[in-house]
């Protein structure tokens, strides 16, 4: 019973360790994220080369795979330096309370968790930055070769518009006074 709580004890923080890593990796671009269209008239097989010989300078020109491993390292030191900041400010605030063990280890999960975030966080900034430029370079190539670049239209539908209906406004129903009655009378004499 005490190796399976030391055991977890040891396995819980390596396995949240892990997770808050695994969140900063950064995946090269697969392909371009813009489709592209051949030129009228040209066959299949030609548009395939210029697709394939595109995606080849794209993939040269920008090196996504050196990008993504600089962004993962990124990634990956901006966790261990908010684990290490952490730690420290952990242990001085633990101190000043008479624990600084428990201080630097609250300090030093604490660090993890929003190192880990903000290492994520700039992973998918150099992510979204590597596919662009991906896709400048290959919609260059195909533009180049002659064949025309079709923009992906937004995910998002247009918001709605709520149109409210004139009020009504009902006016009492007119009342009919009749005038005075009429008297005919002779003149009071004075």
């Amino acid at each position: 019973m005490i190796s399976s709580t030391k055991s977890m004890g040891i396995a819980l923080p390596a396995a949240l360790l892990a997770l808050a890593l695994g969140g900063c990796a950064v995946m090269p671009p697969s392909g371009p994220s813009v489709v592209a269209l051949p030129k009228s008239g040209e066959p299949l097989g030609q548009f395939q080369q210029d697709d394939y010989a595109c995606r080849d300078y794209a993939n040269r020109s920008t090196d996504p795979n050196g990008a993504a491993q600089a962004a993962t390292a990124n990634g990956v030191n901006s966790a261990a330096i908010g684990t290490l900041g952490g730690a420290a400010v952990g242990a001085l605030i633990g101190a000043a309370a008479g624990n600084p063990g428990a201080g630097a280890a609250i300090g030093a999960g604490s660090g993890l968790l929003i190192g880990g975030a903000n290492g994520a966080n700039g992973a998918q900034y150099s992510a979204a930055g590597m596919q662009a430029r991906y896709d400048a370079a290959y919609a260059q190539c195909m533009t180049s070769k002659g064949n025309t670049i079709s923009q992906p239209q937004p995910a998002y539908a247009p918001q709605p518009v709520y149109v409210q209906p004139q009020p009504y406004y009902y006016a009492p129903p007119p009342r009919y006074y009749a005038p005075p009655p009429a008297v005919y009378a002779p003149y009071p004499y004075y």
